[in-house]
C-alpha cells in the first residue's frame, strides 16, 4: 500500500490511499505505517480518501495511537466522512482520538 506522506512544520501527514481499510488490506497498511510511526513523534492521518472502516482497521488505528503515545508522540486524525466517523461514534472511540475536519486544523493543533 503506497502511503502518501507530507510535511507541514514538524508534522507528518499521511493519507491513507484507500477507500476502505477492512479485513482485506488492515495488516498491510499498519505494516506499512510502521515506518512512518517508527521515523515521527508528530502524525496526522488523513482519512479523506477513505469511505469504509471496519473492526480491523479499527484495531490498526489503535495500534498506532499506542505505539505513537509510547514513544512520547501524538497521532491526530482528519478529514472522515460522516459514514467512518459515525464508526468512530459507535464504538466511542471518537473519545480516546482528536479528529479534526480538516488537515489544516489537526496540523495547527500540534502548535496549540
Amino acid at each position: 500500500m503506497q502511503i502518501s506522506v507530507d510535511r507541514v512544520n514538524d508534522v507528518t501527514v499521511a493519507l491513507i490511499p484507500v477507500e476502505e481499510l477492512d479485513a482485506s488490506n488492515a495488516a498491510e497498511f499498519k505494516r506499512d505505517v510502521a515506518r512512518i510511526l517508527a521515523a515521527d513523534t508528530q502524525l496526522v492521518i488523513d482519512f479523506s480518501r477513505l469511505r469504509f472502516i471496519d473492526s480491523s482497521g479499527l484495531g490498526v488505528m489503535l495500534s498506532c495511537l499506542r505505539q505513537m503515545s509510547a514513544r512520547g508522540g501524538d497521532l491526530k486524525l482528519c478529514g472522515m466522512s460522516k459514514q467512518v466517523r459515525a464508526t468512530f461514534e459507535l464504538v466511542r472511540m471518537h473519545r480516546i482520538f482528536d479528529i479534526f475536519p480538516t488537515c489544516e486544523e489537526a496540523v495547527g493543533a500540534f502548535s496549540d
